[in-house]
C-alpha cells in the first residue's frame, strides 16, 4: 500500500455507526429504531457496501449503556452482525472490535477463527484497550487500569491470540504463563483461506503507536490535518520497520466524517439540519470530552480559553484515546476563532470532516493517499442507509475515474487484498 501514488491503491472502509454517525440520522430517515437488532438491516448495509467494492465494513464496540436519548446506535455484539453481514456478501472484509482489558485471549481467537474459516478468510480484528468505567462495571472491576498497565496486557493478549491462531495450523500447543495472561491450550478451528484474521489497532497514544508497529496490519488513525497525518504515517511504518517489517505490512486508514450533497450548498443544509435536531449540548459535550474540559459555561462567540488548551493531561491517568486528545487540541488552536466556528468546524465530532458534493469529498481523499497522509479512509457517513447509497452510486464512481481506487476485487480475502495494494497491483 504506497499510499502516495499508487494505481488503484486506496483502502476504503466504514465505520457502521447505527443509523449514521450524525446524532439524528434515525428522525431523518423512513426507519424502525428496531432495525438495528434484525439481521437484514445489516445484511442490507453490508450488500451495498460490496457493490461499492469498498474494502471493509467496521464496527466500534462500547459494553456499556449510554445516554437512550442521545442516538440510536448498534446494541448487538459486533461479531454477531457481522456474521449478519458475512452472510449477505462474498468479498467485503468485516473488521469488529473486541478489548483486549476485558476479554479472555482464547475466546477471542475461537470467535474470530470461526467467523474468518465460515466467511473465507474475510475477518479483521480490532484490537483496543478499554478505559471507560461504565464498560468496566460490567465484568465486575471497580477501576481500570492505567494506560501503560493496560498497554502491556494488550500486547501480552494480542501475542497470545497470534500464537493461539497459528496453532490451529501447527497443532501445537500453546503454554503460556505471562504477566497478565495464563494459558495451556490449543484452537480447534482449523485455519482459515487467508490464515488467521488481519489484525487492526487504533491507539495514537506512544503506547498505542508501539503496539501498531509491532503487530498491526491496519491502524485505524484520528488525524485532522495533512502535515501531522503524514508525520504519524512515516512514523508508525518507520517504527515498524524496526521491529523488522516492511513499512508496506501496515496500512494507516484515518477517519473521515461525510455530509454530502448534490452541491455543496444543499451538503451545508443537510449539515445544519442533521445538527439541528441533534440532542442539545451533543457538540459541546464532544469537544469537551476530546479537551478534557466543561465548556458548558463558556462565551460561544468567544475563543476557547488558552488555559483550556495550554493545559496538559496525564498520559497515565488521562482515560480516553492520547492521540485524539492531542489531535484535537492541535486543530482547536489552529481554528479559534470563537466556541460557536470550533464547534461547527468540530461536525465531525473528533474525525476530520467534509460537508459539500462528491466531488469535494474526493478531493481531500485523493490529496492524502497521493500525498502519504493515508492509505484510504474509513468513512464515518451522516446517514445510514441513505448516505452510504450516495458513497456507493456518487463517491466510489469518481475515485475510480481518478485511478485511485479499485474496479474490482483482487482477492476474496481481506489480507490478500491488503497484500495485492502493496505490491501495487
Amino acid at each position: 500500500m504506497t499510499g502516495a501514488g499508487g494505481d488503484a491503491g486506496l483502502i476504503l472502509g466504514v465505520n457502521l455507526q447505527g443509523f449514521g454517525q450524525r446524532p439524528a440520522a434515525w428522525r431523518t430517515q423512513d426507519v424502525d429504531p428496531t432495525d438495528l437488532l434484525t439481521a437484514e438491516f445489516w445484511g442490507d448495509l453490508g450488500r451495498t457496501a460490496e457493490r461499492g467494492l469498498l474494502d471493509m465494513v467496521f464496527f466500534a464496540d462500547h459494553p456499556a449503556f449510554g445516554d437512550p436519548n442521545v442516538r440510536a446506535y448498534g446494541l448487538l455484539e459486533p461479531f454477531v452482525a457481522l456474521g449478519a453481514i458475512a452472510d449477505a456478501t462474498s468479498h467485503l472484509g468485516l473488521v469488529g472490535t473486541a478489548s483486549t482489558t476485558y476479554n479472555d485471549p482464547f475466546d477471542v481467537a475461537e470467535r474470530l477463527l470461526s467467523l474468518d474459516l465460515v466467511s473465507g478468510g474475510r475477518v479483521a480484528w480490532n484490537a483496543v484497550t478499554t478505559y471507560d468505567c461504565s464498560v468496566s462495571a460490567n465484568f465486575g472491576v471497580a477501576t481500570n487500569p492505567d494506560r501503560p498497565e493496560r498497554y502491556a496486557r494488550a500486547g501480552e493478549f494480542v501475542d497470545l491470540v497470534t500464537a493461539l491462531w497459528r496453532s490451529a495450523a501447527t497443532g501445537e500447543p500453546v503454554v503460556h504463563h505471562g504477566e497478565f495472561l495464563d494459558l495451556e491450550g490449543v484452537l480447534r478451528v482449523p485455519p482459515s483461506a487467508q490464515g488467521h484474521p488481519v489484525v487492526f489497532q487504533a491507539g495514537g497514544s506512544p503506547h498505542g503507536r508501539d503496539l501498531a508497529a509491532r503487530v498491526a496490519e491496519g491502524v485505524f488513525a484520528v488525524e485532522l490535518t495533512p502535515e501531522p497525518a503524514r508525520e504519524h504515517r512515516r512514523a508508525v511504518k518507520a517504527a515498524a520497520e524496526t521491529y523488522g517489517r516492511s513499512a508496506s505490512d501496515v496500512a494507516i486508514v484515518p477517519g473521515l466524517s461525510l455530509v454530502l450533497g448534490s452541491t455543496e450548498a444543499e451538503a451545508q443544509r443537510r449539515f445544519d439540519e442533521l445538527e439541528s435536531l441533534a440532542p442539545d449540548g451533543y457538540s459541546l459535550r464532544a469537544l469537551g470530552t476530546h479537551l478534557d474540559a466543561d465548556l458548558s459555561g463558556l462565551d460561544p462567540d468567544a475563543p476557547i480559553p488558552s488555559a483550556i488548551l495550554d493545559r496538559e493531561v496525564d498520559p497515565v491517568t488521562y482515560g480516553p484515546s492520547l492521540g485524539y486528545h492531542e489531535t484535537v487540541v492541535r486543530w482547536v488552536r489552529a481554528n479559534n476563532t470563537s466556541l460557536r466556528d470550533v464547534l461547527r468546524g468540530f461536525g465531525g465530532y473528533g474525525a476530520r470532516i467534509v460537508v459539500g458534493t462528491p466531488e469535494q469529498a474526493a478531493d481531500t481523499i485523493e490529496d492524502w493517499y497521493r500525498t502519504g497522509a493515508a492509505d484510504g479512509c474509513n468513512l464515518m457517513i451522516d446517514e445510514f442507509p441513505r448516505g452510504l447509497e450516495t458513497v456507493v452510486d456518487e463517491l466510489v464512481p469518481i475515485l475510480q475515474r481518478r485511478g485511485v481506487f479499485h474496479r474490482s476485487y483482487e482477492d476474496v480475502t481481506l489480507r490478500g487484498r491488503f497484500a495485492a495494494r502493496a505490491r501495487g497491483l
